[in-house]
């Protein structure tokens, strides 16, 4: 295992003096300068962007809301699924056009796309007017490489494979006054087969607690209302640190700050969840009654070929224990149908557990494979249209499912927590469970906890009244 780089604060003070010259620089040219600051795939990548409009902030960049005329756009890329690195490559090819429009924008590229080779390679070659490119272990060093792009004029692409840093002190510039994410870690020791997360994120490295416990204390001093804690694996929080401490622990201390807010975290991976974070989620009041336990696939078999290191019988067992300590809680889940090599048996036995489980909603995905992890050179002899037939048979059972727990909150009234407006003019809420709810209402409520009264469910969301 790689021994985890922390930058010390001296280099993070050094990198906020480089974005004052930056600014000196912008300052001798005519107009505001304007960033835009695009945003892919996980919340970790959210959380990573808040940091990357930190530094820009600091670089006297105000925000654009479009690529269009920005002096600077940032591309803050996933590698997941092959659907998401299209996407990018199709947006960068369109900004080609803006480009030639303002010859003076600056386009840079980050985030997990940008640390894989093929990747990398090709923007170089097929994207000329790609002028900065850098993957997430390098995003501290961010102010460094724009001002060498911007006083040299060269193309600056930092791609190496170096080890995974904590950096503490960056300034974040959040998108949301209400809702926060709180990175307590980075990167991944599992190597699931078909996941590319480890090699471009590093191996696992967890923040100081006391670090996290003063974030999550500013947010809530600020009046943030809903709080989650981020990392690929949260469960394995601590366990670089030599302190005798683990992610149960860290929940129970963070339910100690004062304030009026909800805990909640993502993901956790079922090989590491416990009885002791089950019995702390049921005792902390804070801490709320929901849980993302991403199974992958109903089959031991299929798990074992995706180095998942549980079986089903145990992720069954996780639930039964969480369900009796916390009746009500909302589980969700991720599931990967046609994993190379899956039998027609085996997925219907990722259907039988959905009907054992019966979960409140599912992140469905047909696998997707990913260069340069095991999985990519499996045999599949499955064919595409068996695997889009076994997406849709699981996507309908499963949204009848959520369909049937959502109708059971008619009559209900619930605490929720008012976030926004949605596209239809009517106020967006989330209960402790992060189920939406629709509502009548007067935008004022923004922000506040209010009860509402359910009268009415789809399959997505639930539809209500402020009592």
């Amino acid at each position: 295992m790689r021994q985890t780089v922390t930058i010390d604060q001296a280099e993070i003070d050094r990198q906020l003096s480089l974005c004052d010259q930056v600014r000196a620089l912008l300052d001798r040219r005519p107009g505001q300068k304007t960033a835009f600051v695009d945003t892919y795939g996980c919340q970790q990548n959210e959380a990573d962007s808040e940091r990357l409009r930190g530094y820009l902030a600091r670089m006297g960049y105000a925000f654009s809301d479009t690529e269009e005329g920005a002096d600077l756009v940032l591309l803050n890329t996933c590698a997941i699924r092959e659907h998401a690195e299209q996407r990018v490559f199709g947006n960068v090819g369109a900004l080609s056009h803006t480009k030639r429009r303002h010859p003076e924008q600056v386009i840079c590229v980050c985030g997990c796309m940008a640390r894989q080779e093929h990747v990398a390679k090709r923007l170089k070659q097929s994207f000329p007017y790609v002028d900065l490119v850098f993957g997430p272990q390098l995003l501290w060093k961010f102010p460094q490489l724009l001002l060498q792009k911007l006083t040299t004029g060269k193309r600056v692409f930092e791609t190496d494979d170096v080890p995974g840093s904590v950096a503490e002190g960056i300034p974040v510039v959040r998108q949301n006054s209400i809702k926060a994410w709180v990175s307590i870690m980075y990167g991944c020791n599992n190597f699931c087969t078909y996941c590319i997360v480890p090699y471009v994120r590093g191996r696992e490295r967890s923040r100081q607690p006391e670090d996290i416990l003063a974030e999550v204390k500013e947010l809530a001093q600020a009046g943030y209302k809903d709080i989650t804690l981020l990392g690929q694996n949260v469960n394995s929080y601590g366990k670089d640190l030599d302190l005798g401490v683990d992610f149960a622990w860290l929940l129970e201390q963070v339910n100690q700050i004062p304030g009026d807010f909800v805990i909640r975290f993502m993901t956790s991976h079922p090989k590491d969840a416990s009885e002791r974070l089950f019995d702390v989620m049921a005792r902390c009041q804070k801490v709320a009654p929901c849980l993302h336990l991403p199974f992958q696939s109903g089959s031991s078999r299929v798990l074992k070929a995706m180095n998942r290191r549980y079986t089903r019988e145990h992720y069954l067992e996780l639930v039964d224990q969480l369900r009796a300590r916390i009746p009500n809680v909302v589980l969700t889940s991720d599931v990967i149908v046609g994993f190379p090599g899956e039998t027609q048996e085996e997925f219907q036995e990722t259907m039988t557990l959905i009907e054992q489980v019966r979960f409140d909603a599912l992140f469905t995905f047909i696998f997707s494979p990913r260069k340069g992890t095991p999985a990519e050179t499996l045999p599949d002899p499955m064919p595409k249209e068996q695997k889009s037939a076994n997406f849709q048979a699981l996507l309908q059972r499963q949204n009848e499912i959520s369909g049937e727990k959502h109708r059971a909150y008619i009559g209900q009234t619930v605490r929720c927590l008012v976030d926004g407006v949605g596209t239809d003019g009517r106020l967006t809420a989330r209960t402790p469970g992060g189920r939406l709810i629709h509502l009548e209402g007067e935008e004022a409520l923004i922000g506040t906890w209010q009860q509402a009264k359910i009268t009415d469910s789809s399959t997505w969301a639930l539809f209500g009244t402020v009592v």
